[in-house]
This record gives structure tokens, C-alpha cells and sequence, in this order.
């Protein structure tokens, strides 16, 4: 059985060809919307899921993918840190444009 990681982990990065943040979904599928990222709950899964991140990088499709803290339960997928959370919704100073003026909202 592997050893579970302090928090539950996804991989971030920004797509190349417009700079969105993205999260690696199922089947290596790069997704805008953090509740279809593939979540680790172990360490050993979190480490495939940035290397994948990382191959996905050196076939130029992102740039810096890394792993973040997320919070998992039936309800949302919610980073953790507040830069996270801030990346995920966009620009922090106005909350009529990004996805904070949609409906996504933590």
C-alpha cells in the first residue's frame, strides 16, 4: 500500500500557445477546470502525475508544470494555498473579468 502525501495533489501548469493555467486531467488530457484534474492521493502517483507534467513540457504543449496542495472532498477540488486559488480564477483585481465572474467560485 503506498503512503499517503500530507494533502492531495494536482499538476499545474500554463499552456503554451496562450499562457492559460491548466491542470493534467485524465489520460494526460491538459483541462482549464481544476475539478477534472487527476487528483494523487499517494506520493508515488504524484510524482507520475508531474512527470508526466514534465514530458507533456519538453513536447512544448506547457511551461513549468509543478505539483500543488489540494483540498479533495465530494464537493470541490480547492488549492490550497492562496496563489493557487488566486491562478485558478484569474486576475485578483477585478472580479467581473476571469473565471471568478462566472459561476466557478470556491
Amino acid at each position: 500500500m503506498a503512503k499517503k502525501s500530507e494533502a492531495a495533489k494536482v499538476v499545474t501548469a500554463n499552456r503554451l500557445g496562450d499562457g492559460l493555467v491548466v491542470f493534467l486531467g485524465q489520460e494526460g488530457v491538459w483541462v482549464e477546470d481544476i475539478g477534472k484534474a487527476e487528483i494523487a492521493h499517494a506520493n508515488g502517483d504524484a510524482d507520475a502525475l508531474l512527470q508526466q507534467g514534465l514530458n507533456a513540457e519538453k513536447a512544448n504543449h506547457v511551461v513549468e508544470p509543478y505539483l500543488i496542495d489540494v483540498g479533495d472532498d465530494e464537493a470541490a477540488v480547492t488549492p490550497l494555498h492562496i496563489r493557487e486559488r488566486i491562478r485558478t480564477l484569474g486576475p485578483s483585481v477585478r472580479l467581473d473579468l476571469g473565471k471568478q465572474a462566472g459561476e466557478h467560485l470556491f
